[in-house]
């Protein structure tokens, strides 16, 4: 058989496989540094027993990089820990591993190597009666799959989630496949304000710190998810127990830093956060939260000060504001795609009266390409208000709030660009009764909230001004 003929029959049996490579995993280029410096963290920070994923989730990173002798060497980790941790089931949790060392070594040219762990594959699917010869269909699959889909952003959660549900139908008390869930659904409730507050992922959380009560990690989680749904005193109780503990303490002091910040204890917060930050520099999510608990400072003292704050106050302010472009703009540094850090920022260079690259930074967030809709719906919102209050432009404020509505997902960002484009056009029809595209913004806004009398009649005037106008 000649090499290409080898080769191709080789990459038929690579693409049987259920590993990294075959998975479909969403990462843009612009977020794999920060993927890489999570995956790095994880390893180093976080105290859990479910660590080989990472490992082979850090070779898929290398290779794809182009650092292909590298990810051997994560495999290899991760082969070490699969036989330390998983010694009765090593076998269905080495497929993947195997999976991937044979996809890398035929990156690499090295055809020999790569049949070798096609074999061990094939071998270990024969030994458990399967009917493929390079698939298993198990829970444990299952489970790895959704740990590598959780660990890659935002646009693979809706397929992790269904990941960890199929691995707990086979195994309900299962406290890996637990925790793997509970986390996605946490991470799909915080998406939206809406869903934040439903509490879906409050009992998921509940089990999986029933079936891991060791597990720090899930607990600051299950204390978040609790002052999202009112029950802040229950929560801080988990934050006091997970603090106790010495285990995954950079990994507890962020989330506690973000649950003092929601609390108001703003400085209490900020030594959590920045604690967490000497640990894990390069961290988006901490430049983040840092940056949120300044921007927060800077509320506090104009509420205090009606917005008018003096001397030591507007020194105060003015620091506070330089920290926090410095926290957002590192944020956003780190994760090129971090959408809501960018709407953060904008919102801070306002503060300084810095509208030009505040305009930079809406631009760089309406360019991030995928965008989930409510994301979208959010910087259109944002953008339409700078528009309209900043640069006195009605024209572009309208054209972002319609924007923001023709998005039709149900949201909060949604309903607030509805309302301000409501108040604009009612500000235009009391400059001017006569102000055609006025009466038309209010027709639309009516047939939108179902009032089709009130919209017809809007609609009607409009239409009659239109005609009159051209006569």
């Amino acid at each position: 058989m000649s090499k290409n003929a080898d080769e191709h029959c080789i990459k038929e049996r690579l693409e049987q496989l259920r590993c990294h490579f075959t998975w479909a995993l969403l990462i843009a280029d612009t977020e794999m540094p920060d993927l890489e410096n999570r995956i790095l963290d994880e390893i180093e920070f976080l105290d859990t027993k479910y660590n080989a994923g990472i490992h082979n989730l850090l070779a898929y990173v290398k290779h794809l990089k182009g650092q292909n002798e590298e990810a051997l060497e994560s495999l290899k980790k991760a082969e070490e820990l699969i036989q330390q941790e998983q010694a009765d089931r090593s076998h269905l949790r080495s497929l993947v591993t195997w999976g991937n060392y044979a996809w890398v070594y035929y990156h690499m040219g090295r055809l020999a190597e790569a049949q070798t762990y096609l074999d061990r594959v094939e071998n270990t699917c024969k030994k458990c009666g399967n009917g493929s010869r390079y698939r298993i269909e198990c829970p444990e699959m299952d489970c790895e799959e959704g740990w590598a889909l959780l660990k890659c952003g935002g646009q693979n959660y809706g397929r992790a989630k269904a990941c960890f549900e199929k691995a707990l139908e086979v195994d309900p008390e299962n406290p890996e496949f637990s925790t793997g869930y509970a986390i996605t659904v946490y991470r799909l409730d915080g998406f939206t304000k809406e869903t934040q507050t439903n509490g879906l992922s409050l009992q998921p959380l509940r089990q999986a710190v029933r079936l891991n009560p060791e597990d720090v990690y899930i607990k600051v989680l299950l204390a978040l998810k609790l002052q999202d749904v009112e029950k802040e005193a229950e929560g801080e109780k988990y934050i006091e127990e997970a603090l106790a503990s010495k285990s995954s303490q950079t990994y507890v002091f962020q989330y506690v830093g973000r649950f003092y910040r929601r609390k108001g204890s703003l400085d209490k917060a900020l030594q959590f956060l920045k604690k967490a930050l000497q640990a894990t520099p390069t961290s988006a999510f901490l430049h983040h939260q840092i940056g949120l608990c300044y921007r927060a400072q800077v509320s506090q003292i104009k509420r205090a000060t009606s917005s008018q704050p003096r001397r030591q106050d507007r020194e105060n302010v003015n620091r506070m504001i330089k920290s926090a472009i410095f926290h957002l703009d590192s944020a956003v540094k780190q994760k090129p795609t971090f959408a809501v850090a960018y709407i953060h920022l904008a919102s801070m260079y306002i503060e300084a009266g810095d509208y030009g690259t505040a305009e930079d930074a809406y631009q760089k967030a309406l360019s991030i390409k995928p965008l989930e809709e409510d994301r979208e719906q959010e910087i259109h919102l944002h953008y339409g208000r700078f528009q309209e209050f900043q640069r006195k432009s009605e024209v572009d404020a309208i054209t972002h709030y319609l924007k923001a509505i023709k998005i039709e997902k149900a949201s909060y960002a949604r309903n607030k660009s509805i309302d301000s484009l409501e108040k604009l056009a009612l500000k235009k029809f009391h400059r001017n009764a006569l102000d055609v595209e006025g009466l038309s913004l209010l027709g639309f806004i009516h047939k939108l909230k179902g009032e089709m009398n009130e919209a017809l009649e809007y609609y009607e005037r409009a239409l009659r001004l239109a005609v009159n106008s051209e006569l």
